[in-house]
């Protein structure tokens, strides 16, 4: 008989802690009902209830972290649409912080690139509009525009007291991923600058691998990550597996168990144990931290530069019965040891700052990649 009541008491206790949980949500949903309808009648200017109901729902998908975003049916249309060259772009990835658009990486040889935009410089002004607001998506609408026309940006940057302007041609987009050259005669060392994880990288790569491989002199390799935003997962682990004989490079975890997997090396390693010295900075993020910190975690090669920009996460486009999507983030990447790459990064085990010259290949002021081949000459 104790035992029924105890039980009894504990489904009564569930029960009550469901109603006033469900309450409470019905008492926000009634708030917030209350808010615009005080908004409707006493605000300055009048108001387009549907546009402040748009920046609700970004806000809460905001709140969540910097890549989970809201767009109305008419920016998902525009997204989702195939511009076959009509528009341009900047060449930047970007994301948000404290709703402000950061820059996670300029992609090599672009318009944003050449201009000196910085990974972690934080966009204010797009044009003459203020990002304050703002979602990314909205954002990004802003940047895009037809081939050959300007736009203007304005910048804060760490350490620099005064917002920097700069002026910017859109461009047409296209990335070669993968470019290769032979740094150092001397000692022979493969370079390899892999800019971006798009669907042809693992292709492209293990044929600038095979192309060294034809040189017996060669004594290890130098893969540049730097300014690398990152792309396919797909891609990061066929990548990552030319280097590993067996062993975890990455897993996924998230609320599906669909979403739970983790993924394995294959037996065979291209270059068959040679040294291998990464080269990551601030603008290192998603698939190229998943490749830095799989080698490094296995002891595999040696990474150098900057700690990366620290986005573990998957996103994925979710349609809306409206007509429009959210960006919504379903899962997070975790190294072979258990760490999370999210907000964290991956750290070098040489920290070498960055300099105003780094990526071109041959610089004598490249500071990371001139102190990579001092590791192999000495």
């Amino acid at each position: 008989m104790r035992k029924i009541l105890i039980v009894s008491i504990f489904i009564l206790s569930l029960s009550t802690n469901f109603v006033f949980s469900k309450n409470n949500l019905f008492d926000k949903i009634d708030l917030f009902g209350e808010v615009l309808e005080n908004i409707k009648k006493e605000y300055v200017d009048e108001v387009d209830q549907a546009e402040i109901m748009d920046s609700a729902i970004n806000g809460v998908l905001q709140s969540l972290d910097p890549y989970s975003a809201y767009m109305s049916p008419e920016l998902f249309k525009e997204m989702q649409t195939d511009t076959k060259g009509e528009f341009g772009g900047l060449g930047i990835e970007i994301g948000m912080e404290a709703g402000v658009v950061k820059v996670i990486s300029p992609i090599d040889d672009t318009p944003a690139d050449k201009a000196g935009i910085k990974a972690g410089d934080y966009i204010v002004k797009i044009g003459k509009e203020q990002v304050q607001g703002k979602s990314l998506m909205e954002a990004v609408k802003l940047m895009r525009g037809p081939v050959g026309t300007s736009i203007d940006l304005t910048i804060r940057r760490k350490n620099v007291k005064k917002p920097l302007e700069f002026k910017i041609i859109r461009k047409i987009i296209e990335v070669r991923s993968v470019s290769s050259e032979l740094v150092s005669k001397e000692r022979n060392v493969g370079y390899i600058r892999l800019k971006s994880f798009n669907e042809n990288s693992d292709s492209q790569f293990l044929k600038e691998i095979q192309k060294f491989k034809k040189n017996p002199k060669i004594v290890g390799y130098v893969i540049d990550l730097r300014n690398n935003p990152g792309g396919l997962l797909t891609q990061a682990i066929n990548i990552t597996d030319f280097f590993l004989n067996d062993g975890e490079i990455v897993s996924t975890k998230g609320r599906k168990i669909s979403e739970t997997r983790k993924f394995f090396a294959r037996r065979g390693d291209e270059i068959k144990g040679k040294p291998i010295i990464v080269l990551i900075n601030n603008g290192s993020a998603s698939a190229a931290e998943i490749f830095a910190g799989a080698l490094k975690d296995h002891k595999r090669a040696i990474i150098l530069g900057e700690n990366s920009y620290g986005k573990g996460s998957v996103q994925s486009i979710i349609p809306l019965r409206n007509g429009g999507g959210i960006r919504l983030t379903i899962s997070k990447y975790y190294l072979p040891s258990g760490k999370s790459i999210s907000e964290v990064g991956v750290t070098p085990d040489i920290f070498i700052e960055e300099s105003e010259d780094d990526f071109k290949i041959n610089s004598k002021k490249d500071n990371q990649l001139n102190y990579a081949i001092k590791l192999f000459n000495s």
